[in-house]
């Protein structure tokens, strides 16, 4: 079937995939572009994890100042190239990665990096919200309210700030499909005047490693 190029169009500026990706996917789900984008995301984290054992030695230490001085943030992401680093795709990328770490203010990078201590804490605490209902639902109960915990506090799995359909492990796999190279967001630090100090005062630093 003929594709609307204005069609395509919408699609990569949603996607940031290629063109001839985003014309084939509308052409595998006629024209729909809510279905080639579902599509598309899906290619892209198939295509993601067959690169995700690749090394990343390469990549950048980006920052973002927001407010007036009131925010800053530090964010490595790595890939495994010289040349992908030095890419302005790339660096446009990590650029919105800053963006949204100051926006959304997530705490790890991924929910293998919370505390057991804090993690124990939150399920004991849903835990008791919901005693009393049946045992077979408790369990279940319990571990959508932590998926919820982990995707407020982690950062691959909050919404991306600019598409909140998408989450930004969706994004960082929608970039490898179009980089063609692994990418990991290795760490990164929020800062904001005026907050407490980990070792100082209460838990609540934005560094992730």
């Amino acid at each position: 079937m003929e594709i609307d190029p204005q069609l395509v169009k919408q699609l990569r500026e949603k996607t940031n995939a290629g063109f001839m990706d985003c014309k084939r996917a509308l052409s595998e789900t006629g024209g729909d572009l809510e279905k080639a984008e579902t599509l598309l995301r899906t290619k892209g984290i198939a295509s993601a994890s067959k690169k995700s054992s690749r090394a990343t030695k390469e990549g950048i230490v980006a920052s973002y100042i927001h407010l007036q001085g009131k925010v800053g943030v530090l964010v490595e992401v790595n890939c495994e190239t010289d040349f992908v680093a030095k890419n302005e795709g790339f660096r446009a990328f990590v650029k919105d990665i800053t963006l949204h770490i100051a926006a959304a203010q997530p705490q790890y990078v991924s929910r293998d990096q919370v505390p057991a201590e804090i993690v124990a804490a939150e399920r004991a605490i849903y835990s008791a919200q919901v005693k009393g209902k049946p045992e077979n639902v408790i369990g279940k109960i319990v571990e959508g309210k932590l998926d919820k915990f982990y995707s407020t506090v982690c950062l691959l799995e909050q919404g991306f700030i600019k598409n909140p359909d998408q989450t930004i492990k969706e994004l960082v796999a929608s970039k490898i499909a179009e980089i063609g190279e692994n990418i990991v967001i290795r760490r990164f630090t929020r800062y904001s005047v005026g907050e407490p100090i980990a070792n100082e005062s209460t838990p609540g630093s934005a560094a992730a490693e």
